[in-house]
């Protein structure tokens, strides 16, 4: 069975015109679903041992890994780093809420927040709170460093909760058995 993937977001805080963005609709079969999980739990695998896996010459997964590269479903191959044994760090979660809604606040936000290597991570959220950040330092007072230049730079930023991760639970791959259940588990 072929799975189809089309993304058509709408996006409207600012009370004015949405904004459509709009991604052409890639066609995946159980192959190509098989190359991606396999890839997001191991990056640095072999093309001929990504092959075999997913039970596919080592040209035609090569071909296969190539359109699904140039398709944007594939958008890079990152270390997972183990923080803990690198540095004494925290990590910290941040629901923001800006004081507009209107679209040049938004706009004004997230290009600050592109800024800042200490963030992350950043996620626009509807229902509440504007945007969760996630964010790495070396320690709280680092932390609140980072905020209070954040709040000086008078970027939009009306209030904003902080939430300390004391330990990680669980960071895992996209679960492709339940987002296309035609696939093999």
């Amino acid at each position: 069975m072929i799975a189809m993937i089309a993304i058509i977001m709408t996006i409207d805080k600012s009370g004015g015109p949405a904004h459509h963005f709009a991604m052409a609709i890639v066609k995946l079969d159980q192959r190509d679903i098989a190359i991606l999980r396999v890839l997001s739990r191991e990056g640095r695998i072999s093309k001929s041992a990504l092959a075999e896996r997913v039970n596919l010459g080592t040209s035609a997964c090569a071909d296969r890994l190539a359109r699904l590269e140039t398709a944007g479903l594939i958008r890079g191959y990152r270390a997972d780093i183990a923080l803990r044994r690198l540095a004494p760090h925290v990590t910290v979660f941040v629901l923001a809420e800006l004081g507009s809604h209107e679209a040049a606040a938004f706009q004004l936000f997230e290009a600050a927040v592109e800024r800042y290597d200490e963030i992350t991570g950043c996620w626009a959220l509807g229902g509440g709170y504007d945007y969760l950040l996630q964010v790495v330092t070396r320690d709280i007072d680092s932390y609140q460093r980072l905020i209070d230049t954040v709040l000086a730079e008078r970027i939009g930023l009306s209030r904003y909760f902080t939430h300390v991760v004391t330990k990680p639970i669980k960071s895992a791959p996209p679960p492709f058995a339940i987002l296309h259940p035609e696939t093999d588990g």
